[in-house]
């Protein structure tokens, strides 16, 4: 594991085939022509990789009108084409089954050499519509249930020991089925005997990532994540954050390292700020207003579009979290930079429209670098998950310009660690310690 003189930034690229901005599709330099090619969704993996990257991350939801690939699908032809860089996938607790999950990043893991990575989400949005059910479960149903839902997706991980497979031809048997086992799961939603039909992953676990930042997410990632992805806006929210998870950790047997924070940054970069403000005023200039403030109105009991662009965000007619039915602790974030910032409504769409509610940061190289390393050596983050809003040169100049200006600074690495995600992160490999007694 890395030391801790040796502390280093950790960097996901959230991948999106355009860009992160609301307007980046429409710009000249974007490929919205490309979504479907995986060509073109390798090249920007290779791109991340060449620069160094932990790993890339794509979402994932269940209903809307969209083109993105499955992300299973995608990434394990991107595996074959990669050699270091990790790979995470969002999969949600609500509509999935967890047997077919276990064995989807278990063949994701196997497929890549174990750079396999998991973002746990319960389910944010509905798609109770196409999944056959009359209604997407309340907020706290999610989390008692995808809690039961990852613990039966470990338990059927460890249903096989790592020494499982013998390839004995002259006895003939291939697996010693001793050490092949049923895990007889039963909970308040699951009932499931296993085994899994595959070996353990080479990591002993995909990578953990979550993205929760709610009071229970905090404690659940301080108990069971390795990596969590979250949207803190201000030096001082990071730090905070950062402070408060990293706290709840000694209690659950986790040292400081065992987890790593990394925020949302959705940076626009070029040479110079002026030439990067120049960037960010054509991306809002390229967004459809009415649209974007129909969906920024979900947050409120008003619509947005019957104010003026120049009036104070309407803070009153905002939606308590607990009546919001989405990620809540976005619904937070979002709410109190504009009250923090007093912002207009025009104010409010700008900062929505580059990073969902991530922080957005538009100047030069240096600056962009300083603010990584501000937040790193302070102790807000260990690092960041990049959106770049335009893509692929945002992702290109972040990688040829900014990655080596965080290496001169002896920040980042220049070579990767091993080749697994969690060596790349500091991870132990997971232990079967429910048989390791067997061995």
């Amino acid at each position: 594991m890395t030391k801790k003189n040796e502390r280093k930034v950790h960097l996901n690229v959230f991948l999106r085939a355009t860009g992160h901005h609301a307007g980046a599709w429409r710009h000249p330099d974007s490929r919205p022509d490309l979504e479907l090619d995986i060509h073109y969704l390798a090249y920007l993996a290779q791109t991340a990789e060449r620069g160094k990257l932990d790993s890339v991350f794509l979402a994932d939801g269940y209903a809307g009108n969209g083109s993105k690939l499955e992300p299973f699908t995608q990434l394990a032809a991107i595996a074959s084409v990669t050699e270091h860089i990790g790979l995470i996938a969002t999969v949600g607790t609500v509509y999935n089954d967890p047997f077919h999950v276990a064995r989807r990043f278990a063949s994701l893991d196997h497929i890549s050499g174990g750079r396999a990575g998991w973002n746990i989400v319960t389910g944010a949005g509905s798609a109770a519509h196409n999944f056959g059910r009359d209604a997407h479960p309340e907020h706290s149903i999610r989390y008692h249930t995808g809690e039961e839902f990852v613990e039966v997706v470990k338990q059927l991980w460890d249903s096989w020991e790592d020494d499982a497979l013998i390839f004995d031809k002259a006895g003939g048997r291939l697996i010693d089925s001793n050490k092949v086992h049923e895990i007889h799961f039963k909970g308040h939603t699951y009932a499931v005997q296993g085994p899994l039909n595959i070996p353990r992953p080479p990591q002993g676990y995909p990578v953990l990532v979550q993205a929760g930042s709610s009071e229970r997410g905090k404690e659940l990632a301080a108990k069971t994540a390795e990596v969590i992805f979250t949207a803190q806006q201000t030096f001082d929210a990071g730090k905070n954050f950062y402070f408060d998870v990293k706290s709840r950790l000694a209690k659950y047997g986790r040292t400081n390292d065992e987890l790593i924070i990394l925020p949302g940054l959705a940076p626009i970069v070029a040479d110079t700020e002026a030439e990067a403000r120049e960037l960010e005023t054509e991306l809002h200039s390229l967004v459809d207003t009415e649209q974007a403030l129909n969906a920024l109105s979900e947050r409120f009991t008003v619509n947005l579009n019957n104010y003026d662009l120049d009036d104070r965000v309407p803070l009153d007619k905002a939606k308590p979290s607990e009546e919001f039915n989405g990620i809540r602790s976005r619904q937070e974030v979002v709410l109190d930079a504009a009250r923090r910032e007093n912002f207009t409504i025009r104010e409010l769409l700008y900062r929505s429209n580059g990073g969902h509610g991530h922080i957005t940061f538009t100047g030069s190289v240096i600056q962009t670098a300083d603010f990584i390393e501000n937040w790193f050596t302070n102790h807000a983050a260990d690092g960041f998950n990049i959106l770049p809003q335009l893509v692929p040169t945002g992702l290109e100049v972040f990688v040829d310009k900014v990655i080596p200006e965080l290496q001169n600074r002896g920040i980042f690495r220049t070579e990767y660690e091993g080749k697994t995600l969690r060596e790349s992160l500091g991870l132990k490999r997971i232990e079967n310690v429910r048989y390791i007694q067997n061995r």
